[in-house]
């Protein structure tokens, strides 16, 4: 069951709702609105004890640009619409080929399969604690 367009499952809300770190809240919304525009390999790292960057990446797959477009704007708004979010910074959206959203917190990462193999940012990362979805 949906509640609309941009909303999440009434089981992801439930569980978003029991996050009490509004970083991670952050990111799981992030990661189910990927999942809802039908982004492929989501990924969630908790960078944290490896960066002062921020504390969690979120790294997806869009299969076209098109779809890289809807997968980031249905972030932005679950973000709005769930934890009262929004980016400080987006870069890529021209191009939509690597969508990198910014939250201070949270970073996420939307590319096309060829930047998200020529990247790898999971591998560079790689001693980071990944988050099982």
């Amino acid at each position: 069951m949906r509640l609309g367009d941009n909303s999440l499952t009434i089981q992801q809300m439930q569980r978003v709702a029991a996050i009490t770190d509004p970083s991670l809240k952050l990111a799981w919304t992030a990661a189910y609105a990927a999942d809802d525009r039908k982004g492929v390999d989501i990924c969630l790292l908790d960078v944290s004890g490896v960066s002062y960057l921020t504390d969690y990446f979120v790294i997806i797959t869009g299969l076209s640009k098109t779809q890289v477009r809807a997968i980031y704007q249905g972030i932005e708004e679950a973000a709005l619409e769930h934890c009262q979010r929004q980016p400080q910074h987006i870069e890529g959206q021209a191009e939509c080929s690597w969508v990198l959203m910014d939250y201070g917190d949270v970073i996420v990462h939307v590319q096309l399969p060829k930047e998200r193999q020529y990247y790898n940012l999971e591998a560079f990362w790689g001693h980071a604690q990944r988050i099982s979805l």
